[in-house]
This record gives C-alpha cells, sequence and structure tokens, in this order.
C-alpha cells in the first residue's frame, strides 16, 4: 500500500474537521512537483499560492485544480521595493544578486543577471484578513524569507509546519543569515524538523558555466522544514495536532512524528484508544514485502 492508499484509511482516523490549508509565497512551478502535490490530489488539502510573476502566474492559472487558489502580491513588509527579474525566473528576486557571491559560485551568474527591474509594493501576510487560518507555509522567495516571517506573526501563529529555503552564503545583497531565520521561527514557536534538500555548489575556478563541475563539500542552500514544538504539545489544538499529522506523513514520511500526534490525541481522548495501534497496522500494511524489496 502506497502512501497515496493510505490516504483514505489515515484521514478517516484522524477525521480533522476541514481541509489542511497550505499556503505557497513563491510559488512559481520551476522545480518540479511541489511537496503537497498527493495531498492536493486526494482532496486532503487546499492551496493559496502568491507568485508576482506574470508568466509564473498565469502557468500556475492554467493548471490549476479545484482546490487551489492563486494570487499575485509580492508577500514582505509592506514596503515598496522593486522585483528584480533574472534571465532565469529563479533566481527574480527582491533583493540584488550579490556579484562577489557569483564571481566565487560562476555557474550561477548567466542565470543570475538582472534583466529588468519593476516597482513593487509588498503586502505583509497579516495584513490579508481574507486569508483562511494557515496550517502550512512553503516559502521560496530567494532570500526575503525572514521579512514574510517577522510580518507575518499573527497569521502564522496557528500554523504547524513551515518549508523554507535558506542559504548557507549570501546570494543576494543583505539577504539574513540561516541564523537569524532560525532564531525568527524559533521564537514563534517553531524547531527543525528535517531537511527536504541540500544544495552544494562548486567554487571558482573549478566552477565554469560551460561545464558542470561535480561539487564537494561547500554547502549552499537547503530547505528546511520546521514544525511546531512537539515536545511541549500542550500549545497545540486537537485540530493542529490532526493536520499536523497528516503533513508528516504525506509531505515529508516522518511516522514518528505521526505517531506522536496520534498518541497525544488519543491521550486527550481526541481519538480512539486503538488508534496508534491502528495507524502502526496501516504502516505495516504500507510496508512492501520480502519479495518486492528483492524484485
Amino acid at each position: 500500500m502506497s502512501d497515496q492508499a493510505m490516504t483514505a484509511p489515515l484521514a478517516e482516523l484522524l477525521r480533522p474537521a476541514r481541509r489542511t490549508h497550505i499556503v505557497d509565497i513563491g510559488a512559481n512551478p520551476i522545480d518540479g512537483e511541489p511537496p503537497y502535490k498527493s495531498m492536493l490530489a486526494a482532496g486532503l488539502a487546499r492551496l493559496t499560492g502568491f507568485e508576482p510573476q506574470a508568466e509564473a502566474l498565469a502557468r500556475l492559472e492554467a493548471a490549476k485544480g479545484p482546490h487551489e487558489t492563486y494570487l499575485p502580491h509580492a508577500i514582505g513588509d509592506g514596503g515598496e521595493v522593486y522585483l528584480n527579474l533574472c534571465a532565469y525566473s529563479g533566481w527574480s528576486s527582491l533583493l540584488t544578486p550579490r556579484q562577489a557571491a557569483l564571481e566565487v559560485f560562476s555557474y550561477f551568474k548567466p542565470n543570475a543577471e538582472v534583466i529588468g527591474r519593476i516597482p513593487v509594493r509588498t503586502t505583509r501576510l497579516d495584513d490579508l484578513s481574507v486569508l483562511p487560518e494557515i496550517d502550512m507555509l512553503k516559502i521560496d522567495v530567494q532570500g526575503a524569507e525572514l521579512a514574510v516571517f517577522r510580518h507575518g506573526r499573527e497569521k502564522l501563529r496557528p500554523a504547524v509546519a513551515i518549508q523554507t529555503e535558506i542559504s548557507f552564503v549570501a546570494l543576494y545583497e543583505n539577504q539574513p543569515a540561516f541564523g537569524e531565520i532560525d532564531m525568527e521561527l524559533r521564537s514563534q514557536g517553531f524547531v527543525p524538523h528535517c531537511f527536504k534538500a541540500v544544495k552544494f555548489s562548486p567554487m571558482a575556478p573549478y566552477a565554469r558555466p560551460e561545464s558542470w563541475t561535480p561539487a564537494t563539500n561547500q554547502l549552499l542552500e537547503a530547505d528546511v522544514v520546521y514544525v511546531r514544538d512537539f515536545v511541549d504539545p500542550d500549545a497545540m489544538t486537537d485540530e493542529q495536532l490532526k493536520h499536523l499529522c497528516l503533513l508528516a506523513q504525506y509531505l515529508y514520511g516522518s511516522i514518528e512524528l505521526c505517531g506522536r500526534c496520534i498518541d497525544l490525541l488519543s491521550r486527550r481522548g481526541a481519538l480512539p484508544q486503538d488508534a496508534l495501534a491502528r495507524y502502526t497496522a496501516l504502516l505495516e500494511t504500507a510496508r512492501p514485502s520480502t519479495e518486492a524489496e528483492g524484485a
């Protein structure tokens, strides 16, 4: 039984009051399938995506499903800034590419070339009064994540998971360091859970635009998943624990975190006393057989 096949039994066990609401800031579809695709496909989630680049927004609108909404807002601190449009749209940012870093990581120079600048007024996440309660935030805004977190504290109060891109080396001017992001999210009650992806990059003189040289040890970026602090679960409602459980299972395969959520819900009387045993049985059923593993 695959994760997709487990969807109905797990959702039936948890019975959340509504679909999990996922917000994707910087939803430009350039990195393959989003991590929440299976939840959308199963009808377990609804999505609100933000993408200020017109072409990327048009692609999202053309391919969207019944539970997806996309908006053109640039989310930030509410100020007026310029959106730097780069040769590769994945590099476009409210921040300016850092030329000193691009001399070192020279493979990226053609993609990071600024080919246009358009003025935009950013919107604070906290000012979006019509935005439904957020359960999870996925964010990739090329170095401008910290402003979103700082000006979205109220909207993020009910959230149970955040997947954010972070940089170990500043690739944009005035880009906040990983430590600043970590401190901000911890101050909001989140703790690191896992790395969804870790990116390395070769450095000059071995990195050349015409030939990709395999990277060795230099960390460049990562997608880090933060979750609401599960060590002190009294701060979470039953509904929050249910959404965290679904996200842990279907986005990250984090069965231990999912099991903890179910155990806590059972202890509270929000789930049957045998809920954890039923979840464990689902995992056993989903586990590939010895024959399949050897095939």
